[in-house]
C-alpha cells in the first residue's frame, strides 16, 4: 500500500477521474472491513460500515489536508464513522463476566487451543468500555503506533497511552479467570 499510489489516485479523483477511486478502494477495502469488524464483531455489518466509510472519504476527499499520510486520514474518517454508527445502532456487547471460558485442553489440538484463547482475548477487548476498546483495537489489531492511533482517534498521544494502559489493566484483571481451563471433578 503505497503512499505514492494513494496520492496519485487522490489527485486523479480531484481532477475529475472518478474511476481512480477504485484504486483506493482496492488497496484499503480489506483493512477498513477488518477495522469495522473489530468495532462491531459482525462481518455483514462490517462490510456495510466500510462501504459507508468509503462514501464519506470520497465526499470529503478535497478536505484531506495532506499534513498526515492518506492512510492515517482514511482510518480517522472510518474510525469516527464507526464510533458514531455504533452509538446510533449499538453492537451486541458481552459483559466480561459472561465471556465463556476456554474448553478443556486435553481434548483439543494446540492450534484449536490457540484460536480459542485468541477468541477469548478478542471478545474481552470488544467488551471493554468504548474509549479503551478503540485505542486497543487500533494499537494491537491494526498495528498502529501511538502517534497514528492518536491521529485516528483525534486525541493527544498521552491520552491514547493512558487509555492503552488502563485497557491493559482491565484485561490483566479479567483474563486470567477467563482463560482458566475448567478442571474435571474427581469421582
Amino acid at each position: 500500500m503505497s503512499a505514492t499510489e494513494d496520492l496519485a489516485d487522490v489527485e486523479r479523483v480531484l481532477a475529475g477521474d472518478v474511476a481512480s477511486f477504485e484504486g483506493i478502494v482496492r488497496r484499503w477495502q480489506g483493512p477498513l472491513v477488518n477495522m469495522a469488524y473489530r468495532f462491531c464483531n459482525d462481518r455483514g455489518r462490517a462490510e456495510e460500515m466500510a462501504q459507508e466509510a468509503f462514501l464519506r472519504v470520497y465526499r470529503s476527499l478535497a478536505s484531506w489536508r495532506r499534513d498526515a499520510a492518506f492512510s492515517t486520514w482514511l482510518f480517522a474518517v472510518a474510525a469516527n464513522f464507526y464510533r458514531s454508527e455504533l452509538k446510533r445502532i449499538p453492537a451486541h456487547n458481552v459483559a466480561l463476566d459472561d465471556v465463556p471460558e476456554l474448553m478443556d485442553k486435553r481434548s483439543h489440538s494446540a492450534d484449536f487451543e490457540e484460536r480459542q484463547r485468541d477468541g477469548v482475548v478478542r471478545r474481552a477487548v470488544l467488551a471493554l468500555p468504548e474509549k479503551y476498546r478503540d485505542a486497543m483495537i487500533l494499537y494491537y489489531f491494526h498495528d498502529m503506533d501511538v502517534p497514528a492511533a492518536s491521529k485516528s482517534l483525534g486525541l493527544p498521544e498521552g491520552t491514547v497511552k493512558a487509555r492503552l494502559f488502563r485497557g491493559r489493566e482491565i484485561l490483566r484483571g479479567k483474563l486470567p479467570q477467563l482463560l482458566e481451563t475448567p478442571r474435571l471433578k474427581e469421582a
